[in-house]
């Protein structure tokens, strides 16, 4: 029976015929492709020969008889005549348990010199909708992060996808490496899409580690890859957390960057002819960012959830640029980087008055809902005096509760300090600030750490 069902599946994506192409044009990484009028479609696939090798493309517009297509790599060698063959189907991919542990392209290619990918037994689309909204279930429990800021005043849980937003150079990257090595879940999917070259391996090796690797998935597209792979990269991702979703597992799917994605969706619709707006981003930006971030959270009833974690760099450290506006009005929480902070030696460089989890108050107890508001509520009065307090401008003792946010907002500054191999653990945390609350214990007499 096996047999008979693999052979009904091979089949079923048989094509009945081939259809074919000549290039007519080829502008910039823009090739225009005829003869392919009522069976493209945009999505599809398109083979082109080159003089190097067979150029995959996908179609991204239709102009009257004219396919445009954007090559997936280099076009170096496609000319004037190049035939061009139309592939069956949408793109998908047949993501297995063997892929734990291996390094992929966005067409789902193995990278990591290691041979051939196993291939799981069904397709699984690279573009695909998210759940219905009235069949998916709950967010779940609150889950450890290992880093003490976001366990105290962050929290995450299964099936929440929160944003970390920052400025380039402020921490980003070593956060995430933080969250990929100690957030709890069953495999971890992890995107890195428009990312320095020569940081994958750096990544890999000293972030993740063998233990992290062995049960983590890493789509890789680098920043001198063509527009169409990094967004490509950004889909895939997703693709293999929704497979081990559907497997019934707690999938954390990592993801950075957000921003590069929108800038490769830019480069695609302006090159298709789009009109860009909002500081130059078409208006498919603002479309595709929702269908991509949509796709991670609770799945189904009875299946697994996708729990995400996406990077967004803010141009200019302007955290209202449109890109940021967009995607902290799609997710369920947003974390908030800030450049002083880092520039003043506390990491990770978290603002915590200005980061918001949506799951709050109810993934905590009354218990921790009351230590974290107090300690916020004497970080913001220590942010509104701190100033004055530098300039000498205030006298003690003139208001009893700027006194003790004085007092206590430095030992509050060095329990959330805390390096890349450092891993909090949620109830010493809590443990910790309600000692500094009631006028105890410095930090380094409990978690044994530097104040």
């Amino acid at each position: 029976m096996q047999t008979l069902a693999s052979a009904a599946r091979a089949i079923r994506t048989m094509v009945p015929d081939r259809r074919f192409g000549s290039v007519v044009a080829v502008r910039g990484a823009l090739i225009e492709v005829e003869g392919l009028a009522g069976v493209a479609q945009i999505g599809s696939r398109v083979e082109i020969d080159g003089a190097n090798g067979k150029v995959e493309a996908e179609v991204t517009a239709l102009d009257r008889d004219v396919a445009l297509c954007l090559p997936f790599t280099d076009p170096v060698g496609v000319g004037l005549g190049s035939r061009a063959e139309l592939a069956a189907g949408q793109f998908s991919i047949r993501p297995s348990q063997a892929w734990l542990g291996r390094m992929i392209d966005g067409l789902g290619r193995p990278v990591d010199g290691q041979g051939p990918l196993p291939n799981g037994a069904d397709p699984q689309p690279i573009k695909a909708a998210p759940p219905a909204a009235s069949n998916r279930a709950r967010v779940g429990h609150r889950i450890e992060t290992g880093v003490r800021t976001l366990d105290m005043f962050v929290p995450l849980c299964i099936g929440q996808r929160l944003g970390l937003f920052a400025g380039s150079g402020v921490g980003k990257s070593v956060l995430l490496s933080m969250l990929a090595r100690w957030t709890q879940c069953d495999v971890a999917v992890i995107g890195l899409i428009g990312e320095r070259g020569r940081e994958v391996q750096e990544f890999i090796e000293d972030d993740l580690g063998p233990e992290g690797m062995a049960r983590s998935v890493v789509v890789v597209a680098t920043s001198d890859e063509p527009a169409l792979m990094r967004r490509q990269a950004a889909w895939t991702t997703l693709a293999v957390a929704e497979h081990f979703r559907d497997q019934g597992l707690n999938v954390l799917c990592l993801m950075d960057s957000v921003t590069r994605f929108a800038m490769a969706q830019r480069e695609i619709g302006l090159a298709s002819g789009e009109p860009p707006a909002t500081k130059g981003y078409t208006p498919t930006v603002f479309a595709e960012l929702p269908r991509l971030l949509e796709r991670a959270g609770p799945g189904e009833p009875g299946k697994g959830m996708i729990t995400g974690l996406f990077t967004v760099l803010v141009d200019g450290d302007d955290h209202n640029e449109p890109v940021a506006d967009a995607v902290r009005g799609i997710l369920d929480g947003h974390v908030v980087m800030r450049r002083a902070i880092a520039e003043r030696g506390r990491y990770p460089a978290i603002d915590v008055l200005k980061s918001v989890s949506r799951t709050l108050p109810h993934c905590m107890n009354d218990e921790q809902n009351a230590t974290r508001l107090a300690a916020r509520k004497l970080l913001s009065t220590y942010a509104d005096m701190e100033e004055m307090v530098r300039l000498g401008a205030y006298k003690a003792g003139s208001s009893p509760e700027v006194d003790q946010a004085v007092a206590l907002a430095p030992q509050i500054e060095a329990l959330i300090n805390q390096g890349k191999h450092d891993q909090g653990h949620a109830d010493a945390s809590f443990a910790a600030l309600a000692e500094i609350l009631s006028g105890g214990a410095a930090p380094d007499e409990t978690l044994g750490i530097a104040a």
